[in-house]
């Protein structure tokens, strides 16, 4: 679902398998192998699959490297995909490595591995290799690179008033869905997070470590859970914040997402009227429903500073995106009056950062493959985004018709089930309370689900807390990877 804007948050500012299920799609619990080639030593993955050595290069301050893995792990001797991986080596005494993922689906794991050591507490970096893996289809891995620009695909009104308006919208979706298919036919099918996660473990074997830690974010959670599953044994450590739920349907997850993004825009109305540092205090609340009025107009804002005025679709996207971390509150804040003034520029610069963040084909395409979907039915995806504005008015029609793009996707959903991952240590699992894409409540139900499973309750706004300056999580974080100390569930910071 969702979790596109997290990395923003760590860089710079934060739903499968296609034809049908294999054998492949079960939880696999390989015992690992050891093997040695010329002076390199590698470990046996899941499937029979065994690695070549990793051999690194120097990419600045950080080390890079590609890998060949299977496009199809059921078939380990079959067409081969390549991954792009970068590590930051630990500065000191090595306890292992610790991947890690941005979110997305679709952002850059290899970027954050680049910037996470400079920002994480210092010991963790300095113990840790810390390693990102472009999921296949993202960065520097075998790309994906497909649909109607991301620019076109969100300047169409998400919300449906008459029969053009949902002609216009479903148009712009095939034709996306289409040009995918066309150009990806085999590939969309393997982008799903169960092949993420095996390629995470394939590149673990290919440095010869028998075991990993692992930092995830928003979806980068998804990707752990499933992990944990696949590979108990092979868990030395996990941390998961801004936790997607797994086992809902798509639709149910992009419901209560809407609730956690109108939870969101709340926080920001109650922090705009009650400080004096807000232009539009004391009318924060009807100044986003004048700006999102004003937006369904014919033109919509006018925008002399950008390169299109702000329709519905700019007007939603940005202050969603704006909603995301606290830090962007006052720039929102400023959006939403020079809006309300009659200049949507700043607006569509928001809606033109979230477009940034990550890349779209694959957000949609693993989003359509990991959760279930009323394929094939267009009304109901828009019947559901009428209900879901019953209760999310400002957000919900906009969010859950932006998975319209599934309703005729050209890979068979394999929805993920709920993960209990048996057999692995303790995993920490961090909530947040005010989170708008990753609602708290959706990491109460993961971190009771698993059978070794930590709440660590963050009482806060915004989109994943570790490594964003506060002590009281950093710390925890710290002493359980570096010095295995396993906080009491429950604890609250």
């Amino acid at each position: 679902m969702p979790c596109r804007p997290l990395v923003a948050a760590l860089v710079g500012v934060a739903l499968i398998a296609a034809a049908c299920a294999t054998e492949a799609d079960a939880p696999v619990v390989a015992d690992t192998t050891t093997t040695t080639r010329g002076d390199s030593t590698t470990s046996t993955t899941s499937a029979g699959f065994t690695p070549d050595p990793i051999e690194w290069d120097d990419c600045g301050a950080a080390q890079c490297a590609t890998l060949d893995v299977p496009l199809d792990y059921s078939q380990p001797e079959g067409e081969m995909i390549e991954l792009y991986v970068v590590r930051t080596p630990a500065s000191g005494a090595r306890k292992g490595a610790l991947f890690t993922n941005p979110g997305g689906p679709g952002a850059s794991a290899a970027e954050l591995a680049e910037v996470l050591p400079l920002i994480l507490p210092s010991s963790i970096s300095e113990h840790f290799d810390i390693v990102g893996v472009d999921p296949r289809g993202v960065g520097g891995s075998t790309p994906v690179d497909c649909g109607v620009d991301a620019t076109e695909l969100y300047s169409v009104d998400p919300t449906i008033e008459d029969a053009a308006d949902k002609a216009t919208l479903l148009d712009v979706s095939q034709r996306y869905a289409d040009d995918c298919g066309e150009q990806y036919p085999d590939l969309l099918g393997h982008v799903g997070t169960r092949d993420v996660a095996r390629d995470m473990d394939a590149v673990r074997a290919a440095m010869g470590d028998e075991q990993l830690s692992y930092l995830g974010f928003s979806y980068g959670t998804a990707i752990g859970q499933v992990y944990a599953d696949l590979f108990p044994d092979r868990v030395r450590s996990m941390v998961l914040d801004g936790v997607l739920e797994l086992g809902p349907s798509g639709l149910e997850l992009a419901d209560e997402q809407a609730a956690g993004f109108e939870t969101a825009l709340a926080g920001f109305v109650e922090f705009c009227d009650a400080g004096e540092g807000c232009e539009i205090a004391g009318e924060s609340e009807q100044v986003v429903e004048d700006v999102l009025a004003m937006a369904e107009q014919p033109g919509g804002i006018p925008a002399p500073d950008a390169d299109r005025p702000a329709g519905p679709g700019e007007a939603t996207l940005g202050i969603s995106y704006a909603l995301y971390s606290q830090s962007q509150w006052g720039r929102l804040d400023r959006a939403l009056a020079a809006a309300r003034d009659g200049d949507g520029s700043e607006l569509v610069d928001l809606a033109d950062a979230y477009v940034g963040v990550g890349d779209f084909e694959i957000y949609f395409a693993v989003n359509c493959l990991d959760f279930a979907w009323p394929t094939g039915d267009a009304d109901a995806f828009l019947a559901a985004a009428k209900a879901t504005a019953v209760s999310s008015p400002h957000f919900g029609e906009a969010l859950v018709n932006d998975y319209i793009r599934c309703v005729d996707w050209p890979a068979t959903p394999v929805p993920l089930e709920p993960v209990t991952a048996p057999g692995t240590p303790p995993i920490l699992v961090i909530s947040t309370t005010g989170d708008p894409a990753t609602p708290y409540e959706g990491g109460v139900a993961v971190a009771k689900r698993l059978e070794s499973g930590v709440l660590i309750t963050n009482e806060g706004d915004g989109h994943t807390v570790v490594a964003d300056g506060k002590p009281c999580l950093d710390d925890l974080v710290e002493a359980y990877f570096v010095d295995d100390v396993v906080p009491e569930d429950g604890t609250t910071c």
